[in-house]
């Protein structure tokens, strides 16, 4: 079976990880932090004291914060030289213009490269139930599929340049931005007027609203429910950032994004919300509300 490298280990990170640990993948694991793959040791990983020595694997895989650790991780000289045609799979949410960098740089490196971000929270990665996002050469996800099926229901591909991926990613997160205040919005709307919040969400969950983002998130944002995070103030603002960015490139209007981005600041400045999970933001609309 083809040893694969993992970098990478925070909470979606291990996750996945650990989707194939218990396949019997056999895995070589780094991370900053050493200590997060304890774990997948005990499983039966085996622990690279360096990110070249994760890269070197046939397949290798990386699920990193943002495009500063992405570049800093996956440099030209932890990508070392290759005796055979290796492949990564960069699974991040980063820029495109950053999949543009990494492409390039793996490409001079004589390694394929492939972007995969997901869809999904760590509990559905660890449920191995997420959607995967895929572009690159046909022939190198051919060949990573299989690894890719162990933590995931499905697997998109959008074309054969990485960045189309990050592209979809991008524009996916920032409808769940406009949707997690939406949802701040009109919780807030209903609760100014006794309404029950968690009744709210179930009736717009099982009429109009249903799905993922308005059934999961509502029912947190209704029970508040934002500790521990799945997903962090910071990375939503991140987020944002991204599609901030890809508007502008794109030539794109989006007129919500000066909002969204007032509401996350003002999250992160609130020594209460700034640790939660991006759903919290909708905090923001109930205390414009009263309804703290």
């Amino acid at each position: 079976m083809t040893v694969v490298g993992f970098l990478g280990l925070g909470r979606m990170g291990a996750a996945i990880a650990g989707r194939l640990a218990a396949a019997e993948v056999p895995l070589i694991v780094w991370n900053r932090s050493a200590s997060a793959g304890d774990d997948l040791v005990a499983a039966g990983a085996t622990r690279a004291d360096a990110a070249v020595k994760a890269l070197a694997a046939p397949v290798s895989f990386s699920m990193l914060a943002d495009d500063r650790a992405a570049d800093a991780v996956l440099s030209l000289q932890n990508l070392g030289e290759s005796g055979v045609r290796r492949i990564h799979v960069n699974m991040a949410s980063i820029s495109t213009a950053m999949a543009d960098t990494l492409s390039e740089r793996f490409a001079a490196a004589g390694i394929d490269y492939i972007s995969a971000p997901v869809l999904g929270r760590p509990e559905v990665a660890a449920a191995g139930k997420l959607n995967v996002l895929t572009a690159g050469q046909s022939g190198a996800l051919d060949r990573v599929d299989p690894l890719l099926a162990h933590c995931s229901v499905r697997r998109w591909r959008f074309g054969e340049r990485p960045r189309q991926a990050n592209a979809v990613k991008i524009a996916v997160n920032f409808m769940i931005l406009q949707s997690l205040e939406s949802l701040g919005e009109s919780i807030a709307l209903v609760e100014a007027q006794d309404v029950d919040a968690v009744q709210f969400v179930d009736l717009i969950g099982s009429s109009l609203f249903g799905g993922v983002v308005h059934t999961g998130y509502g029912s947190i944002v209704a029970e508040r429910r934002y500790s521990p995070p799945g997903f962090t103030m910071a990375l939503g603002l991140k987020d944002l950032g991204l599609a901030e960015e890809l508007a502008r490139e794109g030539g794109v209007d989006a007129p919500m994004a000066p909002v969204l981005r007032d509401r996350f600041e003002t999250a992160l400045a609130s020594a209460d919300l700034a640790d939660l999970d991006w759903s919290a933001v909708a905090e923001v609309s109930r205390r414009s509300a009263g309804k703290a």
